[in-house]
């Protein structure tokens, strides 16, 4: 019959906190402390609540990021006049199943199954437009600054309606062309 060792239960957990790095200072003429090798540590409060600290100064008063903004009334300020109206700057714009022509403040913009160019004033040398042979369609042309030529054909299916649109035309041309 073999002797056993007495047993002794596993540790619960991960088992005691470890011991500290430093050493423990020790008293100048006191006789240091017999140590176990292999006795089980002291027990420790692993979640006792930390000794509260003393600050190092009061701590300074929390700013906003941003000041608000102070409060807006609850109904709308009434001018002291009445509005006028914006001035009505004059646009033409002509469509058909795939091209359209357009003409106002900012230019002319052409568009021509689904591929579009833009003009814009100071871009243009000069703006032509004529009927195509059969006389219901609007061929207009547009001679860039540098020389370069865009036309665009937009189906007026009637000659009356293609007379329409060389009038109107006409007026916002001179409005934005007033020299040709």
């Amino acid at each position: 019959m073999m002797h056993q060792p007495p047993h002794t239960p596993p540790p619960q957990g991960f088992g005691p906190p470890p011991q500290p790095y430093a050493p423990t200072p020790q008293q100048p003429h006191a006789a240091p402390a017999p140590q176990q090798p292999y006795a089980a540590p002291a027990p420790q409060q692993p979640y006792a609540a930390p000794a509260p600290q003393q600050p190092y100064a009061p701590p300074a008063p929390q700013q906003p990021y941003a000041t608000p903004y102070p409060a807006q009334p609850a109904y709308p300020a009434q001018p002291a006049y009445p509005a006028q109206p914006a001035p009505v700057a004059p646009e033409f714009l002509v469509v058909d199943r795939h091209n359209s022509v357009v003409v106002d403040a900012t230019g002319v913009s052409f568009e021509d199954h689904g591929l579009s160019i833009d003009f814009s004033w100071p871009q243009i040398r000069s703006v032509h437009y004529r009927p195509n042979t059969t006389g219901k369609a609007l061929i207009m042309t547009v001679v860039h600054a540098d020389g370069r030529v865009y036309e665009c054909t937009v189906d007026a299916k009637r000659k009356d309606r293609l007379h329409e649109w060389f009038t109107q035309l006409a007026q916002v041309l001179s409005y934005y062309r007033p020299m040709g």
